[in-house]
């Protein structure tokens, strides 16, 4: 243990631990509820005795046979108490394996002394300090709980607050649920005690998160001759506490997510969307506001029913404005260490405000134009890019992304206030998760009608494209190809020869190769798009021809779907449309062989796409027409023409 010079340790103190020694039993107890005393609310003096090392001697008396049950109980009180201190004093709790301690004590006969390790366990178990797993190293820890349960109101509460700190991820809650926790919780839904309540429901809030497999459960489960949804409506009430209201916005939330709950039904509608919305004003609490903005985002997320309900509700629009403008609430200002902590928390209140506004905005174009009318708000979303916290920017990315799917505002409000810029420099060096979602922005403003294009091209966007194509994450080698084909669309020819030899030719066999059949159409797209207009088509052609023949074979002749197949052919028929590059065709007997193979295939779009590769190479008035209609004919191609105009597919006997 280390002394610090500043921590005086006083002589007090020391009398405290000295007592736990005595050899007399009543001396030691009498000791123990003394320094239960001292302890209380005293920082500095919990601070002494964990230096002057009560905590093994606290444990030892804890764990031995021979202590009397209230000795025993005291000391988990203690314990407790000095848990309540600083984070370092968990730490050293924890060090002296404390939980061990705790855990076995649950196992004795005596109520009082069990409720006062669950107490201790619960301060531990909350401490950001500690790790949840500590929870789930023995198998039988859980299923001693959930027998605890019934025990008291006490146990109740501690036991419910260890399980919803302790339910971090799909793995914590299959395991609480295989052990029966929503049949073992439910009915304290409806206990006398408030905490009891409240704390059932934070539990259920974190085992029904992103789990379809708990959500759906829930909506069966009777308590009283009630179903938990009803319940959970009833503990939406208006007059119901905030944060019981908002727990039980989070489960029906999470149920209607996983599909147990239809996102048109009433409990959604009327009761969920407009409390969540409540928690926006700026009446409520920095945390409130947060929270139930960051639902409310998750809630209508993917339904555009829901997201036009919300953006019509209470003017929740102009009420988010506020998120950026007043960190505190309006009950708080009297409270200087209230406007202390949310002015220091006020990121959080943007965050969630970015959130909500993407989500509003995923579909509907008019919600989309309210959100940017609403004041300064693009400068906002470019001022988020640049915030130090990565959760601003990584939401500011997202609104910036919702919003680049209106063609109006890529034309308008992303034109005044050069988006691209920030949006370019966020793509430097960015950690994944915000490169898939900046990267996915960038494409939408590489769109043909985007004004933006100009600027990022000369900005280094091809190299940076190029670069993501390489990537292990496949959403990014995804983006960063689409973003090119996006380039490449109606380009001029100098720009189709930077994306080729940003790519370069094993690069490009890489992505044709790759096992994901999104990265191969976008890889195709992008092909297709460069071979477009007869002289950029002929100039390529010339430079990466052999390259390029060779890639299409590789798709013909590879195990791929049909729209696959037909991408290819239309590039093949682009080819065709060369007035140089047609040579390539006519010379490559495998190619044309393949060509008459899709003419006869039993997909009619396939039948189409072959065509065109065909009527692109014998147009009358080219120079040299004669002699490839001469071969296509040798070939059989005219007898299987003939076929095909008798088709009952009206598409394929016109053409």
């Amino acid at each position: 243990l280390f002394f610090s010079p500043l921590q005086e340790v006083t002589a007090s103190s020391r009398h405290y631990v000295d007592r736990l020694f005595d050899l007399d039993p009543q001396k030691v107890l009498q000791g123990v509820i003394d320094m239960k005393n001292a302890v209380i609310g005293n920082n500095k003096q919990k601070a002494n005795l964990i230096v002057l090392g009560a905590v093994p001697r606290l444990l030892y008396l804890l764990q031995q046979e021979s202590s009397s049950t209230e000795l025993r109980t005291e000391c988990a009180v203690v314990l407790g108490s000095l848990a309540m201190g600083t984070e370092n004093n968990v730490k050293s709790l924890l060090d002296c394996h404390i939980i061990p301690a705790l855990l076995q004590g649950l196992l004795s006969p005596d109520l009082k002394f069990i409720e006062a390790c669950l107490r201790c366990l619960r301060t531990i178990f909350i401490s950001p300090v500690t790790p949840e797993d500590l929870l789930y190293t023995d198998a039988t820890v859980i299923s001693h709980l959930m027998a605890l349960l019934s025990r008291s109101r006490y146990t109740q509460e501690y036991i419910c607050q260890i399980f919803s700190h302790c339910c971090k991820g799909p793995d914590h809650q299959t395991i609480l649920f295989n052990h029966g926790a929503v049949q073992n919780i439910a009915h304290l839904l409806v206990s006398t005690s408030y905490k009891v309540r409240m704390q059932a429901l934070k539990c259920f809030s974190v085992l029904a998160f992103e789990n379809p497999q708990v959500s759906m459960t829930l909506v069966n489960v009777l308590v009283d001759g009630e179903l938990l949804p009803q319940i959970f409506v009833k503990m939406l009430q208006r007059d119901k506490p905030i944060e019981m209201q908002l727990t039980s916005a989070k489960c029906l939330t999470s149920m209607c997510r996983a599909g147990a709950i239809r996102t048109d039904d009433s409990c959604i509608v009327l009761k969920t969307l407009p409390c969540l919305v409540r928690m926006c004003s700026k009446e409520r609490l920095l945390e409130e506001r947060v929270e139930g903005a960051e639902t409310l985002a998750y809630l209508i997320e993917t339904d555009v029913e829901l997201q036009r309900i919300a953006s019509i509700t209470d003017h929740l629009i102009v009420m988010l404005a506020d998120y950026f403008k007043y960190p505190s609430s309006v009950s708080a200002i009297t409270d200087i260490k209230r406007l202390d902590h949310d002015l220091k928390h006020a990121h959080e209140l943007r965050q969630a405000a970015f959130k909500l506004y993407a989500s509003l905005g995923a579909n509907d174009e008019d919600i989309r134009k309210k959100i940017i009318e609403t004041e300064n708000m693009m400068d906002r979303i470019v001022n988020g890019l640049s915030e130090s916290s990565i959760k601003v920017r990584l939401a500011a990315v997202r609104c910036l992304h919702s919003l680049s799917r209106s063609v109006q505002q890529l034309r308008t409000s992303f034109q005044d206030h050069a988006v691209w810029k920030p949006l370019m420099k966020v793509l430097q060096n960015a950690p994944n998760e915000i490169l898939v979602v900046a990267s996915s922005t960038l494409c939408n403003l590489l769109l043909e009608f985007s004004p933006s294009k100009e600027p990022i091209l000369e900005s280094g966007a091809i190299e940076l494209l190029c670069s993501l194509t390489q990537s292990e994450n496949l959403a990014l080698r995804v983006n960063g190809i689409w973003a090119l084909m996006n380039m490449a669309f109606q380009a001029e020819q100098k720009i189709k020869s930077d994306i080729l030899r940003g790519l370069s030719t094993e690069q490009l066999f890489q992505l044709l190769s790759d096992s994901d059949v999104n990265v191969l159409m976008k890889t195709l797209g992008l092909l297709r798009n460069l071979l477009s207009t007869r002289p950029h088509i002929d100039h390529i052609m010339s430079t990466h021809g052999k390259q390029i023949m060779q890639a299409v074979t590789l798709i013909l002749e590879g195990e791929h779907n049909i729209e696959v197949k037909e991408q290819t052919l239309c590039i093949l028929a682009n080819i065709a449309d060369g007035t140089t590059a047609k040579e390539l065709i006519m010379t490559n007997d495998d190619i044309l062989q393949k060509i008459k193979y899709y003419m006869s295939h039993s997909n009619a779009k396939l039948q189409l796409a072959a065509m065109f590769c065909i009527s692109n190479l014998i147009w009358n008035e080219e120079e040299g027409s004669q002699e490839r209609q001469d071969k296509l004919r040798d070939m059989g191609i005219v007898d299987i023409l003939h076929k095909l105009s008798q088709s009952s597919d009206p598409n394929l006997c016109d053409k």
